[in-house]
């Protein structure tokens, strides 16, 4: 055999082994990307259902300290469901610290955990603008980590694998919407409890119906499944009922309960689209290439299947 043959055959081997090292690593990095993307879908996930209980919760909290007292029950149902997804909170945290660029640390979640404290002790001396405040402030919190969580562990890495926009539905625009609609129901209780809408609380309301219109054609762009029409449907039945029901000068002519039974089933519809999200993502993760073919086909769960028993 001549000495070229012999180094053509040695370069071709060389070239086939470096290309299957490249191939090995390869689907090393993608299994241990899919492992950090599923562990990131269980922390937000766990997030996302204390956002639920926390907005629930804002909700129910000012409809009390307006006066109306039969929302007391539902309010301390919601603290119990809080106080047990704060340890997920902090195993989300702990977990993060660990990362090389951490997005939000162990101490951000204490730092959450402790004015949760103070917030839940100084309930009772509030008036119900300072309530939602609190609350407000607590979210937004909340819903920043989601997000930050959702686009660093979940968009960037899965990126190839997931349909366009799935992700950023599931961490930032979802959330965000269910946010808009749970201010407008804590809002919006307070002023049906009390039979009066103020000025400030009308222009806050407005503000926020149009925001969650707008968001949810946003999402609905990404993903026109049934979801997205079931969504459509009762934030459109909300949105009728705050600018009939609330923003006459006059005053209100829809009960605290009942317009809390309305904000709720729309919220719960956006939880559930958020959920079937995250099904979804987690079905990719197991089969690249399903919830792709499948992103606009995600059954519909029954709308407030999981929340809308606290709104009873």
């Amino acid at each position: 055999m001549s000495s070229g043959l012999m180094l053509v055959l040695s370069l071709l081997a060389l070239m086939l082994g470096v290309w299957a090292l490249r191939v090995r690593r390869t689907r090393y990095r993608r299994r241990i990307s899919r492992e950090e993307v599923k562990r990131a879908l269980g922390a937000c996930t766990s997030l996302i259902d204390m956002l639920a209980a926390l907005q629930q919760h804002r909700g129910l909290s000012t409809g009390w300290l307006a006066g109306d007292r039969g929302f007391e029950r539902r309010m301390l149902a919601r603290r119990r469901d809080i106080e047990r997804l704060m340890p997920a909170l902090m195993r989300a945290a702990e977990l993060e610290t660990g990362a090389i660029r951490p997005r939000f640390t162990v101490n951000d979640a204490s730092v959450f955990r402790h004015r949760w404290k103070v917030l839940v002790d100084d309930l009772g001396a509030s008036t119900p603008e300072q309530n939602i405040g609190a609350h407000t402030r607590q979210i937004e919190r909340l819903t920043a980590m989601i997000a930050a969580l959702g686009e660093a562990r979940i968009e960037l890495p899965a990126a190839s694998e997931l349909p366009v926009g799935m992700a950023r539905n599931f961490a930032c625009r979802l959330p965000a919407l269910s946010e808009c609609l749970g201010q407008t129901r804590a809002i919006g209780s307070a002023a049906a409890a009390a039979g009066y809408c103020a000025p400030v609380a009308r222009v806050r309301l407005m503000f926020l119906v149009s925001r969650a219109e707008s968001l949810l054609r946003q999402a609905a762009e990404l993903d026109a499944g049934q979801h997205a029409m079931l969504a459509r449907q009762h934030v459109e039945r909300l949105a009728r009922q705050v600018r009939t029901g609330l923003l006459d000068a006059a005053g209100t002519n829809v009960s605290a309960d009942a317009f809390f039974a309305t904000a709720t089933t729309a919220i719960d519809c956006i939880f559930d689209w958020i959920r079937a999200n995250a099904e979804a993502i987690e079905k990719c993760m197991h089969s690249p290439g399903a919830a792709r073919a499948a992103s606009n086909t995600i059954p519909v769960a029954a709308a407030g299947t999981r929340l809308a028993t606290a709104a009873r």
